[in-house]
């Protein structure tokens, strides 16, 4: 009598849990393991025509799908559905990380990276898309660009995910919401500098990052830091942390492909560089061979460089990164050179040969500060460089701050913003095309 007892009870439990959630315990189970998570849009090669999508999914859990229609199509009468390239992915596996408790663990990532490309799409276009076995679940956005004409991107870096530590993403996040009212509204797509991960190789650090609504909201474009390209304890030191977590162009040099890459965005070119594989004299000499090849086939009215290490080491103002590149950049006509790193913003005038210029030849060189609160950096006595360094910002160690950047035919224009949305400098870099 007690079993048969038993068994009216699991009955009645198993009909209650279907009752509430719709689903047998089986069907949930089988559901959950299709979840898409680690989401995000990157640029297409051209980004007003195609956009790359990369999530992941748990092994055994099926093929998985990018659904996607215009955002005005509200029914989803004209959903398209693209089936997602799948590759296991081992890259986090196992290392040592810690947990949002700060318990220390070795971490257990292993996992179905999904990724398409979805091609042939209409210019300067809102889409919503969602991604799994099935047309449900969160719907998330992206934006196409222009073919010209005026266009917006936030510029940030430097927030250093930390799970044990959530406020310092939400640190960047809201400053994100700050650029959006200095815009006046939502911006096309957000620019990142690097270190947005505090250690590259702890899985979970990502994918709490991208569960934040700004992934879902917009295309993000970004380089790989030198936190992004780490563990903890430097256990392991590799760009397959950044690569694995995003489906970047396939359109760098060997061994950087999807870390390098080049994009074209309205009238503008943008050439990713991955600073941990130019240390040495014989990394930086492939890549700036790869720059002078991308710029020479891709003719653009702008051409922008971005990396994540700084410019200039903006305590004193000494020479960093700049006294490597500066050549190359007049020689081939760089317009725009974006860094970060230093935790410090700097800002040039347009530079041509060592001086400023009136702005119709040169390149303006720019670095983002941190946007943390947490991991910034004070100011020294400005010794070195003062006459071509124009302005140097930072709030000391509880830094946040950010770069509106907004296009159009004739100038690339940053304004510099502190969490406070009080623009602090700004500078226009002219079209020489």
């Amino acid at each position: 009598m007690k079993t048969f007892n038993r068994l009216i009870a699991t009955l009645l439990l198993s009909f209650a849990v279907t009752a509430v959630y719709g689903h047998t315990r089986e069907e949930q189970q089988a559901a959950e393991k299709q979840t898409a998570y680690t989401v995000i849009a990157n640029p297409g090669e051209v980004a007003a025509r195609s956009i790359r999508i990369n999530w992941h999914t748990d092994l055994e859990s099926g093929d998985s799908y990018c659904y996607y229609t215009r955002r005005t199509d509200t029914g989803w009468k004209k959903v398209k559905a693209v089936k997602a390239h799948q590759e296991l992915c081992t890259a986090y596996d196992s290392l040592y990380s810690q947990k949002a408790s700060g318990e220390d663990f070795y971490e257990k990532a292993r996992f179905l990276r999904n990724t398409v490309e979805l091609a042939n799409l209409k210019p300067d276009t809102e889409y919503m898309y969602r991604v799994g076995s099935s047309n449900e679940g969160e719907i998330r956005y992206f934006k196409t660009a222009p073919k010209s004409g005026e266009w917006s991107a936030a510029v940030i870096s430097d927030f250093h995910a930390y799970t044990p530590l959530p406020k310092r993403v939400e640190s960047a996040m809201s400053m994100l919401s700050t650029l959006e009212g200095c815009n006046g509204g939502d911006f096309d797509w957000i620019l990142h500098g690097g270190d947005i991960c505090a250690w590259g190789g702890s899985y979970s650090f990502w994918r709490d990052l991208y569960s934040q609504p700004y992934f879902a909201k917009y295309m993000w474009a970004g380089v790989n830091g030198n936190h992004d390209n780490m563990s903890r304890k430097y256990i392991k030191v590799s760009n397959q942390f950044f690569r694995y977590a995003n489906n970047n162009p396939g359109n760098g040099y060997e061994g950087e492909e999807g870390v390098c890459y080049h994009f074209t965005y309205a009238n503008t070119l943008f050439i990713m560089l991955n600073s941990e594989s130019m240390r040495s004299d014989e990394g930086l000499a492939k890549a700036q061979q790869w720059v002078r090849k991308v710029i020479e086939e891709n003719p653009a009215r702008f051409v922008v460089v971005v990396e994540h290490y700084q410019w200039f080491l903006a305590r004193n103002g000494n020479t960093s990164q700049y006294a490597r590149w500066n050549k190359l950049f007049d020689e081939c006509g760089v317009d725009l050179a974006i860094g970060a790193n230093n935790h410090i913003y700097a800002r040039t005038n347009a530079l041509y040969q060592g001086r400023e210029t009136d702005g119709t030849k040169g390149t303006v060189y720019i670095q983002t500060p941190s946007s943390d609160n947490e991991r910034g950096q004070g100011l020294k006595e400005w010794t070195d460089n003062k006459d071509i360094i124009k302005i140097r910002w930072s709030e000391g160690a509880k830094t946040v701050g950010a770069l509106l950047l907004k296009g159009d035919n004739k100038k690339l224009e940053l304004t510099l913003y502190d969490r406070n949305g009080k623009a602090l400098d700004s500078v226009a870099v002219k079209a020489k095309r």
